[in-house]
């Protein structure tokens, strides 16, 4: 073969081939965030110490267990409304394993609610937090945007407790 460089090029470039000519490339990408974060944000609950659970970087911000709780709820809200179903309980735990397992759920939920999802039905009407109308778009920009949100203050309450965070570890 003279080329083997464009031959590995064309190889990795494939997944990209593959998601351009999705029906829903939207949801897809979508997916594919879900993938990496839901790996990171649990990875993070798992590697902060049971007795770090209730630790705050100050007085007015959430401990770590609520932050992980909040993730998981916040999940369940906005994955409920793409899939046009309705919530199932709110997690409610104070314990590491408890909450692990929430958040591991949650984005199970969201992984299933989001295969179902198509892009034609990202303009619709949907009721978001503060019962404000928006459309699933904004509810998928939402829940994608508060995993790179959530992930960088789980990143710092993990450095702060001499932990390295799981995409800093090789």
């Amino acid at each position: 073969m003279k080329h083997p460089a464009i031959v590995v090029i064309l190889i990795a470039l494939s997944p990209f081939f593959a998601a351009a000519q999705t029906k829903n490339p939207v949801t897809a990408a979508a997916r594919a965030v879900l993938e990496r974060q839901s790996r990171n944000l649990t990875e993070a609950a798992e590697a902060m110490p049971a007795d770090k659970y209730g630790y705050k970087p100050t007085p007015q911000q959430m401990s770590f267990g609520e932050l992980m709780v909040h993730i998981a709820k916040t999940n369940e809200a906005l994955c409920s409304k793409l899939a046009s179903r309705a919530m199932t309980a709110p997690l409610a735990a104070d314990k590491k394993d408890a909450i692990i397992a929430g958040v591991r759920a949650s984005f199970a939920a969201c992984g299933k609610d989001l295969g179902t999802l198509d892009d034609a039905a990202l303009g619709q009407s949907v009721t978001l937090f503060g019962n404000r109308e928006g459309t699933k778009a904004e509810a998928l920009l939402a829940l994608t945007g508060d995993w790179a949100d959530h992930y960088g203050a789980v990143a710092v309450y993990l450095r702060l407790n001499g932990l390295l965070p799981p995409t800093a570890k090789k």
